[in-house]
């Protein structure tokens, strides 16, 4: 989520359209991962909040990145939660990188 826009809790919705991914995948992870429980209304509306958001970002590097199995994702986040969240953190520096690469080089084109 934006720096700017933080807040205490989104919705399933939100948070889906952040990671590029279905509520139902949300839902469906929460009953594969223990330790994804977004906090729940009385009426069971989901508000996940920015520590939730961080480790679906670290489920979704293991599934849909890396190619992780749903049982062997579970299992490796359990051995190792440090190395999966250091993990996410160096693929999204990565990508800020490259996106940042592919920018200059947009601009240099400009300039040639």
């Amino acid at each position: 989520m934006a720096e700017n826009s933080r807040k205490l809790y989104y919705s399933i919705k939100e948070v889906a359209q952040t990671i590029g991914v279905t509520e139902s995948l949300l839902r469906y992870w929460e009953t594969e991962f223990p330790h994804l429980r977004p906090k729940t209304t009385g009426n069971r509306v989901r508000q996940y909040t920015e520590k939730d958001i961080e480790q679906i970002k670290v489920i979704y590097n293991l599934v849909k990145v890396r190619g992780f199995k749903i049982a062997a994702a579970r299992k490796f986040l359990q051995a190792n939660r440090d190395g999966a969240d250091r993990s996410q953190q160096i693929l999204e520096t990565l990508m800020s990188v490259r996106d940042q690469l592919k920018d200059l080089k947009r601009k240099f084109d400009t300039l040639v």
